[in-house]
């Protein structure tokens, strides 16, 4: 099946553009504002791209939810990666017995904690 995006579906670029940056601003609204759970304001802002895509810009519905799903699948695999491979490096630290070493480690590197946490999540990202 073939079908070609207009970028001007209403009335101009930008006024496509600010109904197409929706799913965006609801879910950071859902999250700051209202204080919804995570999964749920993702799920919210799915739901609102997938009404986007299909009432507003014209996208049929079968390509729609495959590029939703393909969508989720794209953003969940990668931090299902990440969280296991920290999960075998916990394990090996474990089993070997030098958590207190990479403990002791992470500790010297700074004494604030908001730092050493900003440290172990990049080092997290190298698993990407």
């Amino acid at each position: 099946m073939t079908w070609t995006q207009v970028y001007t579906q209403l009335r101009g670029l930008y006024i496509s553009a600010l109904v197409a940056a929706l799913p965006i601003v609801a879910l950071l609204g859902a999250l700051a504002f209202f204080h919804v759970k995570a999964h749920l304001a993702a799920l919210l802002a799915v739901g609102i791209a997938l009404l986007n895509a299909v009432l507003i810009f014209g996208m049929p519905m079968k390509m729609a939810g495959a590029s939703a799903l393909y969508g989720v699948a794209f953003g969940l695999l990668p931090i299902g990666w990440i969280v296991l491979n920290a999960i075998f490096v916990y394990d090996i630290t474990v089993k070997t017995g030098t958590s207190e070493i990479v403990r002791n480690t992470i500790a010297g590197l700074a004494g604030d904690r908001r730092i050493q946490l900003l440290l172990i999540g990049f080092s997290f990202g190298a698993f990407y």
